[in-house]
């Protein structure tokens, strides 16, 4: 009777167990669904499923879970192929992926588990660069991506990596010199680089403290810093060291660490002699700062401590520093510098992330003067309102925060005025519109006010606010923040692998959020408001990618023409001015969804005569299902649900209609994209069972 009852026991517990772990977290089983479909479905791994299922209550391959929540994926040496997918950032609890000794193809996934601790993808046949989403795994401790086919420079990724305490490299074709943040690994224990191209010193390694370090078989150059003799195990054999012994450090750079037995007399009043050579130097070079100073007092400026960008001003208008793409507090900056500067980009304003700490108001400093919403009202001689959050801000504290509006701060240039970057001492970093001043020629002061007025009024997720405005001495500005990720158009146009690629899953959300900000405008606002400006220079991306919508209420300023907006965006009535419309609105952002899907921009003189104008070589292919699959962006290298980008080609069909009646208002808009992302959700598996995948030559 008793063990009948053990047993008994022993059976309902089993059955408890897998009912409080039967139900797997939706996002989780999603993703698994779409990584099984892209590794071609293997029937070697038991309980996986392309649709549906149930991985942690019924015991998936390689599935580990704790509660309803994956937390480990181990599929090493499976002889598995294809890709993983594009979801893996959908496994939040995910901290142990292996995916090691397989034949997995292709890149490495941009989007990757964002909580990942231990991340092994050895051993397979992964080409293109290491992803500059490795930035972002700040939880990341072991990172092996040893023995594939990767190659191309690293980026300059490694600073937020501040655990990672293993990475290995080895046996690929990386090329080009070591990033200036390997020094920011300050955990780092081994380090893997051998059988590659890796060039240059390896000085930015001298302060990590490794206890294993392989560099062999690259073509490093330069000496072998002291700093690294004393590894326990280090292996630089089969590169191009030079001979002798290395050149002291230059002044200012600390010597090699010494071991006890270095530590003899002679090192001692080395030591000394050093630091009485060092006192003389000092007091010489404050003796002659004293004497500058005396001399040059009456002639420093407000902008003084901006002289570095004043020299950067050098590179032309449009070289500016931005911060890593995904990370609005990431501290790696890295230079884009365009070619050329679009002399339509109207308001390209990129902005900070807000804190409690970015109010404009200065406990040191007496240029700048904040005011309530009243006297606010009362100074500008405008209506009452009661939702007014913009301060007054004295031109003198944009002068000193712009470095005098230097060539070096600009950020972009538009038909009504310029854009500057202003930064302070205290962290601060705004973004300045200054108004071309011929725009307030014959109007009466309170033209400004009002402007300031109606676009304070303005607040949505996915609208860039107003924070400040100055109206001194002629100047009129306005003052937003400095959203550090940048515009659309610069991650979809601008050649460079910071930023690249947008997934699918991230653009139909950019296109949601700006139709939301669009549709608030024109059905929400009282009057409605025409934004007469629809680009994506002008859809800025805050930390996570979210769209932030820029350059509204200034449509007076805005005389519709095909120069001024830019080629491409204009719709058909827009030859008059005056038949501007909500509707011409709809088709502008119609040429963004455009742009979202296929990766060009709206007018490309490089291309043939034919592809030159998007919205002309684009409108007869969107309801051809084969003609789709070619015009994607080839960014997304194929890692899309078909069914999904159909049904975003429809949406911009409705939007790109010549005739403007026929174009659904914005509310519409609306509805079309979140029954789009629904049903993406709902029907993904049976999306992604007929995905297609553009071959590598097409990259």
């Amino acid at each position: 009777m008793s063990q009948n009852l053990v047993g008994l026991l022993f059976v309902s517990l089993w059955i408890l167990t897998r009912f409080v772990h039967s139900s797997t977290d939706k996002n989780d089983v999603s993703a698994l669904n779409v990584m099984y479909t892209n590794l071609n479905s293997p029937s070697k791994l038991n309980g996986w499923k392309s649709s549906g299922g149930d991985p942690c209550g019924e015991g998936w391959d390689g599935i580990k879970c704790r509660g309803s929540s994956v937390i480990e994926i181990k599929l090493s040496d499976l002889e598995l192929s294809g890709s993983l997918g594009y979801q893996l950032s959908n496994l939040k609890s995910v901290t142990t992926f292996d995916m090691s000794r397989n034949n997995l193809n292709n890149n490495i996934p941009y989007q990757l588990p964002p909580n990942v601790v231990n991340l092994d993808l050895s051993e397979n046949d992964f080409s293109g660069t290491v992803p500059f989403s490795i930035s972002q795994l700040h939880s990341l401790k072991s990172l092996n991506l040893g023995h594939n086919q990767l190659n191309g420079e690293l980026n300059d990724m490694f600073q937020k990596l501040s655990k990672l305490n293993m990475l290995d490299l080895s046996f690929n074709q990386l090329s080009g010199k070591l990033p200036q943040s390997f020094a920011n690994l300050s955990s780092l224990k081994t380090l893997r680089l051998q059988e590659n191209k890796f060039t240059g010193p390896i000085n930015v390694l001298t302060d990590l403290p490794l206890d294993v370090l392989n560099v062999e078989n690259n073509k490093f150059t330069g000496w072998i810093p002291n700093e690294l003799q004393d590894i326990e195990d280090i292996s630089t054999g089969g590169n191009d060291w030079s001979a002798g012994p290395a050149p002291p450090p230059p002044p200012g750079v600390h010597h090699e660490r010494k071991t006890s037995g270095d530590k003899d007399s002679g090192g001692n009043k080395s030591a000394v002699r050093a630091a009485v050579i060092a006192l003389i130097c000092l007091g010489v070079l404050l003796f002659l700062a004293l004497l500058i100073g005396l001399f040059s007092k009456k002639r420093s400026t407000p902008s003084s401590h901006f002289i570095d960008e004043e020299k950067g001003s050098q590179r032309g208008r449009g070289a500016f520093t931005a911060l890593s793409a995904n990370d609005s507090s990431n501290e790696l900056r890295f230079d884009l510098c365009r070619k050329s500067v679009d002399s339509n980009a109207s308001i390209d304003v990129k902005t900070m992330q807000r804190s409690p700490s970015m109010g404009l108001k200065h406990s040191h400093s007496n240029h700048l003067k904040s005011i309530n919403d009243n006297e606010f009202a009362n100074r500008l001689n405008a209506q009452k309102s009661t939702s007014i959050h913009a301060t007054e801000i004295s031109l003198l504290e944009l002068q000193t925060g712009t470095a005098n509006f230097a060539t070096g701060r600009l950020l972009g240039e538009g038909s009504i005025g310029r854009v500057y970057k202003a930064k302070y001492p205290d962290g601060r970093v705004l973004a300045v519109k200054k108004i071309d001043s011929s725009f307030f020629e014959g109007r009466n002061a309170e033209t400004f006010s009002s402007i300031v007025i109606n676009i304070s009024r303005i607040h949505h997720p996915n609208i860039a606010e107003l924070v400040g405005y100055s109206s001194e001495q002629g100047h009129n500005m306005l003052v937003y923040e400095y959203f550090r990720n940048g515009s659309l158009h610069e991650f979809l146009h601008m050649s460079d692998d910071f930023s690249k690629p947008l997934t699918w899953n991230t653009r139909i959300r950019i296109a949601l959020g700006t139709a939301r900000a669009v549709e608030y405008l024109h059905e929400v606002c009282s009057p409605s408001l025409l934004h007469k400006n629809i680009k994506s220079s002008n859809i800025l991306l805050d930390a996570e990618l979210n769209p932030r919508l820029s350059d509204y209420g200034l449509a007076n300023f805005h005389h519709r023409t095909s120069q001024n907006l830019g080629a491409g965006y204009n719709a058909p009535e827009c030859i008059n001015p005056t038949a501007y419309t909500m509707k011409s609105d709809v088709y502008s952002f119609g040429v963004v969804m455009l742009e979202l899907l296929s990766g060009r921009m709206p007018y490309d003189s490089k291309k043939p005569k034919s592809e030159q104008c998007l919205v002309r070589w684009a409108t007869p292919q969107l309801h051809d299902i084969d003609a789709l699959a070619n015009m994607v962006d080839p960014a997304l290298r194929g890692l899309y649900p078909p069914k999904s980008l159909s049904r975003f080609a429809d949406i911009i069909a409705l939007c790109v209609q010549v005739e403007p009646e026929f174009r659904p208002p914005m509310s519409e808009v609306v509805e079309a994209l979140v029954r789009l992302v629904q049903r993406s959700t709902i029907n993904m598996k049976e999306d992604l069972s007929s995905s297609r995948r553009t071959e590598d030559s097409d990259y």
